[in-house]
Formats: structure tokens, sequence, C-alpha cells
């Protein structure tokens, strides 16, 4: 099902029973955070703070941080069910028969909610208006999440611009710390789609429009998270919907925005004006840095009547962002697959926060084949800022992080199997000797075969036989061994 907004979702997390509600009076500012923190480490459900110290609007937070409501944000029973539907897509193929050929057109119904949709009139994200000077962002309950943070931040924004030459879209997640009441910093990583739109900015010397969406229905949430190099991230949305986005001019900048999102920030970045940011405490787990970032202007914000305060908390995993991140590990597999096709399954651990560790299963049929894959990885995409790269047979089952380290433990002689690597790292690598730039390792932990020098036999691995393992199975009552196990 599609949510038309964020209401719609907080509505299905309450019917469910995966939302609590607190009316306790709660402060913004680290309060919050700490509260969120515990709540997410024990695997707790969304939390919706309904009296917020200093502002009048509630704040949701968590409503992401499990595989069920990352699930339900989606609208599917299980994350690889996006996959499959993608991998259809890109299996279509006409057949030569006109019964069939009907067939696969009909496939192609799941294109048909690509295109966005702008409404007119008062939308819900416009139904009130504050402009110039009466623009305060202090009466947004923005976290500050850890103690040493250097202010408030805007955790969950869809940050809206398009390139000044193509007038290509990108809707991204970045970061935005409050400076005063209508100017934050944008942090614009050097390796995100908004980052190179700024960059073209600064050639021309021309303003850049920015608009800030908070609190959009959830699949525009996630879209913004998801690596999409050249595809609008609203049209991917309807893709993901089987609806399409409603989307509305804003006011002030040529742009278009969600029609219900709960706040709607607009304004302008100016070539060359950058201001220190942070430090914030982020999803590394460690406090990133002070640097100059470009400054956002807010001249207008506009907002539902009674908006609802979407924000999450980054920091050590296992946070929410992790759920966010698993989806796209899922939902990208079949494009994976489509370039590197004898990659089986994919995992990116949450203590790897997206970008420190890749564990990956493939279907080996020539040698040396572990590094072909490593190096593919390290020139697609956000892939190529990975630090580690694991590499097992096809039969290892990722997800089993115990397993993998298993046979990566004992499958491994370093000096043949380690891959030392140079190349980008990620914005917030504070492990790189040089910011931006530094190396990364690659652990092939595949059987090993005589054309690859290993000329002794290679062992079997121990496992029960199946038929007395099913025999145990069918005693197991007998046996009186069930009451005993935890």
């Amino acid at each position: 099902m599609a949510y038309r907004d964020l209401r719609e979702f907080v509505a299905a997390l309450r019917r469910r029973g995966l939302l609590h509600e607190v009316s306790a009076r709660v402060d913004p500012e680290l309060e919050i955070s700490a509260i969120t923190d515990r709540v997410v480490k024990a695997g707790g459900p969304a939390l919706l703070f309904r009296e917020v110290a200093g502002s009048s609007m509630p704040v949701l937070i968590n409503a992401f941080g499990s595989y069920e409501r990352m699930c339900l944000a989606l609208g599917v029973s299980s994350l690889d069910e996006i996959g499959e539907r993608i991998s259809k897509l890109l299996s279509l193929k006409m057949p030569g028969t006109f019964s069939g050929k009907l067939r696969e057109l009909g496939k192609l119904r799941e294109l048909a909610a690509l295109p966005t949709k702008l409404v007119g009139g008062r939308p819900p994200c416009q139904e009130v208006v504050v402009r110039g000077d009466e623009v305060d962002l202090g009466e947004i309950p923005i976290l500050k999440c850890w103690p040493k943070d250097a202010g408030r931040f805007v955790t969950l924004p869809l940050v809206i611009t398009k390139h000044p030459e193509t007038g290509e879209r990108n809707v991204g997640m970045y970061r935005l710390q409050v400076f005063d009441r209508n100017t934050l910093g944008m942090h614009w990583q050097i390796h995100k789609d908004g980052a190179e739109h700024y960059r073209h900015a600064e050639k021309t010397g021309a303003r850049l429009p920015v608009a800030v969406a908070i609190g959009a229905d959830p699949v525009l949430t996630y879209a913004a998270t998801a690596p999409l190099p050249g595809i609008d991230e609203f049209v991917f949305a309807g893709f993901l919907r089987r609806d399409r986005v409603e989307l509305t001019s804003a006011l002030s900048v040529p742009l278009e925005v969600p029609a219900h999102a709960e706040i709607v920030l607009e304004g302008y970045v100016d070539p060359g004006e950058r201001r220190v940011e942070g430090p914030f405490g982020d999803h590394t787990g460690h406090y990133t840095p002070p640097e100059p970032f470009p400054v956002f202007h807010v001249e207008t914000i506009t907002r539902r009547r009674d908006p609802i305060y979407h924000a999450t908390v980054v920091g050590i995993p296992p946070m929410e962002d992790c759920f966010l991140g698993k989806a796209t590990e899922r939902i990208f597999l079949p494009l994976l697959r489509m370039q590197i096709p004898e990659i089986v399954d994919i995992d990116l651990p949450f203590e790897g926060v997206f970008h420190n560790c890749v564990l990956v299963s493939i279907d080996k049929r020539f040698p040396m084949q572990a590094r072909k894959v490593m190096h593919a990885l390290w020139g697609l995409g956000m892939l190529s800022l990975s630090k580690a790269i694991v590499v097992v047979d096809s039969g290892v089952d990722v997800h089993d992080h115990s397993a993998v380290a298993f046979h990566a433990l004992s499958n491994i002689d370093p000096r043949r199997d380690l891959v030392i690597s140079e190349g980008p790292v990620d914005h917030l690598d504070h492990s790189a000797p040089q910011q931006f730039y530094g190396s990364k390792v690659g652990i092939d932990a595949t059987a090993k075969w005589p054309s690859e020098g290993h000329d002794r036999p290679w062992p079997e691995l121990v496992a029960m036989d199946p038929a007395v393992t099913q025999r145990v199975a069918e005693r197991w009552a007998e046996l009186g061994i069930e009451g005993i196990l935890p």
C-alpha cells in the first residue's frame, strides 16, 4: 500500500502496536536522543513525543528502526520483494507470439506509477506560510543529539536541488546544523549529488535554490537515502509506492516539493559562502570534526497547521539508519547482480556502518574470481568507498556473520588471500591518513583450487548425515531434550 503522507504511516504503526506515544514533557536537547538510543538498542518501538519543550510540534522518531517497520514503511512483507520486482523488470524480454507480448506488456504496469503528479491549489504542506523576518527555526523542535554536537541538527531532511545547467533534480539526505533563526549548515559531502550541484553553481556565481522537506511519506524519505545516480528519487519512490508522487510548486524557489510533507524550508545557498559546521555525533559512532560547509538561507517556511517533526538519531550501531541501509542492500541486489553476475548474495553488517565492510558470496567458476569481484565492487558507485570486502563461496550464508567469520579465519593464507588496494574513502572516514583517500582490504575466503596455486587437497567441511539429522528431529520429543534447551 502507498501512504498518502507521514500521518497515515503513523496511524498504521499505531494500529499494529508498533508505536509508543509519550505524553510526558521531554527536552529536544539530549533527552529525546538519550531515550531513543536506549529504545533502539533494546529493539523497541517507534516513538511519538507529544509534549516537547519549546515547541507545539510532536516529534516522531525510530519509525524505521526494525525490519518489521521498514517493511511496513515500504508496503511489503519482505525487503526482498522489491528486489524481485526489479529482477522481473530487468529480465523483461518480448517473445515472438502476440499472446506472449501481451503477458510481458502486463509487467510494464510496474512502470506506470513512475511519473510525478503536480498538484495546485493549497496543498497540505502550505496550509501555513511564514516568510522573511517571521521565519524562526526555533519554533521547530530540532534535536541536539549528543553532548559535544555543535548545536541542533535536522537529521531526516529531504534536500531538493536542481543541477544549474541540466535541470536534473536531486533529492538527498544531508544533515543541517541550525546556526540561527534562518540559516543552517548544509552538510554536502564531497561524493554526493547535492555537492555536485553546488560546485556547478560556484562556477557560474549564481545562487542555488534549495528546498528541504521534513516529514514526507515514508517511501519518499527512504528514496532520499538511496544511492540513485541519474535516477530521479521522486520517480523511484513512485515505483516503490506503485503510485505517483504528488508534488507542488514551492512558493519562493523554482522547485517542486512533496505536497503532503509536514514542513518545507525554502531558500538558497550562495556560491563561495561557507561556515564551520560540526562537530556532530555521526553514524560512524564518532564525532565528525568541524569543517566548512555551505550555508542554507531560509526565506520561507511552509507547513501543515499541526505538523509532526520527523527526526532520527545516528551513532554507534545498531541505530534506526541501519534498517534504511538494509532496505538498500536488498532492493539493489538485482542491479548489483546485473553488473557482477557471479554474485549470489551480499550483506552490509550494521557494524560496518554502510561503507566499512561488505560480505559477498559468489558462484566461483574460474581462478581468482574473488579478486575480480572485489575490484568490480571497488569500481561501482558508492560501493567504491568500501574499506573491507570479504568474499566467500556460494554455500555460505553471508547474513550468518558467525559462518562468514569461520570461513574468513579458516580458509585464508594471509600472504596469498589478502588484497590491499587504494582509492576513495567516505568523507566521514576518520581512519584514513588523508581525507577522502585511503587503503582498502579484500579477503578471499573461498576454497582454493590447484589452479590458484594450492596444490594440496582442499578438505571437506564437517557436516552431519542428513538422514540421521531427520531421525533425531522425529525423536526429539521422545528424547526429552526440548524442555531443557533455552
